[in-house]
């Protein structure tokens, strides 16, 4: 492992400006506190020093009145800045709202502070945030973005941006017919999935704009990320190839797959046709040459379906020629493999995934644990054979926003790990979220990991957290957190997190809410009502900042979402049993209330607008789109969060959102037609197709193009008081 990092670190070198890495470091850091926090840059001086034993380190101290940033690279000196933000101006930076209210003058550091990370990778992304997130940004939203990772330590994010480009020119390089490639790849929300192999042309086909766009943003995404002193994870080939590939290359072995997800499988190229190492090598070549390149690269073959063969040769054969591939074209190649395969099949069994993991040496791989905190690979696969591997975390499926974490497992068993022989070569930890901007206590607690080798205690964490978040000690404030932390943060349930809300879900009287609506609930709902509570009552002190309120109204919606489970959905099940049609009418009325209440709480901040969301699509690619383009991403954007496919998806519903706008509009319509047809078969006794008239009424709305605001509409704390009076401090756990 060495070896390797010793080659990153010329090839870093290799790709800096002529003044060399120290000046850039400072120049790109510097640029970086301007932009933070431009009332206050004057006040910072960033300077560089060494890396311990090849690992990033940073230290800060103050010099004569201002403070000093140190670090070995950017994204070091970034990460000192954000440290000393949070531990010495009790502010905070976050995907769910800043607080940036510091002291004036701005407090002395007494000695000086020196961390350094014993991660060697710090990793973020995962294909699926670029269809449920990050799909339409621009360059405004990914240099905040950047920033972020920079003051959070993260130094080996996942950059797919721009991949579909990569795959256009080398398809079109090898003769494949414009149209089919255009047919091939999919629209912005199903990029990921297509890279994973999963799907053809969803969504598609992109116009030239697109592409135009995409290339154009990766460069400057590339570039700051490098000056930075990041080494992005880059896409490299699968496998996967357009149906005409065998046409054009008759002797070629291509299979097609399994379907997925209800969509007609794919086709891929067999490793083991010598095809499959150039066209591999054409993709790294071609990636390099529009973006450059750290020598990290992401592929992942049958990530959820089986191989072809069994036999332990073919296996470690397959895994010899994708590495190779990417190799032919990049010698340095270290290629970072996601572990969700052996998650999610029993064809994985240690035997298997040794013969699998020994076609390439430790050098040449690092394996990404997904879902380490609730089911790791590394403890059933012997450290995964000795490979280099991550820890990281999930947090959400499909992006859905719900108040769920296991800060214990972050914070205090995670670091038990380093060192430890038993978990091998632990190189590094990291986030792998279906997607973004939700409970931003996790992601705030997993990456400043990246900055500690010992466990904390998670009682003066939270308590840390909650005065930066808030920029003051409020007490009602901590208590409402030190109910949440053992309540929702705690979580031990090994299932797949947060699973939405039953006034979100696709229509359904089924106990469970039905398809990927919610799991049980694993806890008190009643401590949750009592956090809500003593987070209203810190309104007096708090309810300016945006923070706060971004908080308030996300633990309202999990209280509403909570109570529409226990109470509201009950009775709608109950008066329906009964066929009692007065009594069903008062609950589908009831039902209806608390989709416009739970609307209004979500409307009153900007971060859960349906619009908000909504702008990057409206405004995605170039500035000459077309009216028709435009109205694409839309509908690709509302495609994914609702029906998510084809009006006859098996995954409806998997990413649906609770947004203001959103639900007033699509979440009520929907229900409305399934429980008008309900009451009609109370009436008539006619049996009535409810699925198909729920997915009509999606499929319509999908295709609609009205736009939603964009700004707050009312105030967070009125309207969560609303909430409290009207259902919390009303209900009782059933």
């Amino acid at each position: 492992m060495k070896n390797v990092l010793k080659i990153l670190t010329f090839a870093a070198l290799a790709i800096l400006p002529v003044h060399g890495q120290e000046s850039s470091a400072v120049s790109s850091s510097t640029a970086l506190v301007q932009r933070v926090l431009p009332d206050h840059s004057a006040h910072f001086i960033c300077e560089t020093l060494p890396a311990e034993n090849g690992k990033d380190v940073f230290e800060i101290e103050s010099r004569d009145g201002q403070i000093v940033l140190r670090g070995n690279n950017g994204l070091s000196i970034a990460s000192a800045l954000n440290w000393y933000l949070k531990y010495h101006c009790h502010a905070h930076i976050s995907w769910c709202g800043d607080q940036l209210n510091l002291p004036n003058p701005l407090p002395v550091v007494q000695e000086k502070i020196r961390r350094t990370t014993p991660h060697t990778y710090r990793y973020a992304f995962n294909y699926c945030t670029y269809g449920y997130t990050m799909a339409f940004w621009g360059w405004d939203r990914w240099q905040r973005e950047l920033d972020f990772m920079a003051m959070k330590g993260i130094n080996a994010p996942l950059m797919a941006v721009g991949a579909d480009v990569v795959c256009r020119n080398v398809y079109r390089d090898l003769g494949i017919p414009e149209k089919e490639i255009a047919s091939y790849i999919a629209a912005p929300p199903y990029t990921g999935w297509f890279l994973m192999g999963c799907l053809d042309g969803m969504g598609g086909p992109n116009p030239e704009s697109w592409y135009q766009s995409q290339e154009a943003l990766q460069k400057k995404i590339m570039a700051r990320a490098l000056e930075l002193g990041m080494k992005p994870v880059l896409p490299a080939f699968t496998g996967h190839v357009p149906p005409g590939f065998k046409t054009k290359f008759p002797d070629a072995k291509v299979t097609r797959l399994k379907s997925w997800g209800g969509f007609p499988g794919v086709y891929v190229l067999d490793p083991m046709d010598p095809l499959f190492r150039d066209v591999g090598a054409r993709f790294v070549r071609e990636s390099t040459k529009l973006f450059g390149t750290a020598h990290l690269y992401s592929a992942d073959t049958f990530i959820e379906t089986d191989p072809p063969s069994a036999d332990p040769e073919y296996l470690k054969a397959m895994t010899k020629a994708v590495y190779q591939s990417m190799a032919d074209a990049d010698p340095k190649a270290v290629w970072f493999m996601q572990s969700w395969l052996f998650l999610h099949s029993k064809f994985w069994n240690q035997p298997r995934i040794e013969a699998l993991l020994s076609g390439v040496t430790d050098e040449q791989m690092v394996l990404i644990d997904l879902y380490a905190d609730a089911k790791p690979q590394w403890s059933r696969t012997k450290a995964f054979a000795g490979k280099p591997w991550l820890w990281c975390i999930l947090n959400n499926w499909g992006g859905k926003q719900g108040m769920y974490g296991r800060l214990t497992q972050v914070g205090v068993e995670m670091p038990k790990l380093i060192d430890n022989p038993e978990a091998g070569k632990l190189t590094g930890i990291g986030t792998a979220n279906e997607g973004g901007d939700n409970n931003p206590i996790v992601y705030e607690q997993l990456y400043e990991m990246t900055w500690r080798n010992e466990p904390v205690n998670i009682d003066q964490w939270v308590a840390d957290y909650v005065h930066a978040r808030y920029g003051s000690r409020n007490e009602n404030a901590l208590k409402a957190w030190q109910i949440l932390v053992p309540t929702l943060y705690e979580c031990k349930d090994k299932r797949h997190g947060p699973q939405g809300n039953f006034l979100a879900m696709p229509p359904s009287l089924a106990k469970n809410g039905g398809g990927f609506a919610r799991a049980d609930i694993f806890y008190n709902t009643a401590n949750v009502r009592e956090a809500f509570k003593h987070l209203l009552a810190a309104s007096d002190e708090l309810g300016e900042k945006d923070t706060y309120c971004y908080d308030l109204v996300d633990l309202g919606r999990q209280v509403m979402s909570d109570i529409a489970q226990q109470n509201l959905h009950v009775e709608l099940r109950a008066s329906f049993a009964a066929k009692d049609k007065l009594r069903f009418q008062k609950a589908c009325d009831a039902w209806y209330q608390a989709l416009r209440d739970t609307d209004t709480l979500l409307r009153s901040h900007r971060m859960f607008q349906f619009g908000y969301y909504q702008q990057f699509a409206l405004n995605a690619g170039t500035t000459d789109a077309t009216p028709e383009e435009r109205a694409k991403w839309q509908s690709n954007l509302r495609r994914i969060i609702t029906l998510w496919g084809p009006k006859n998806s098996p995954l409806f519903g998997y990413a649906q959102r609770q947004y203001g706008g959103l639900m007033a509009d699509y979440n009520q319509r929907t229900w409305k037609v399934y429980l008008d047809a309900l009451a009609d078969h109370l009436d008539h006794g006619n049996r009535v197709p409810v699925d198909d008239i729920i997915r009509t009424e999606a499929e319509k709305w999908v295709n609609e193009q009205t736009t939603f605001p964009v700004e707050a509409e009312g105030n967070p704390v009125t309207t969560a008081k609303m909430i409290w009076d009207k259902y919390a401090s009303q209900v009782s756990d059933k």
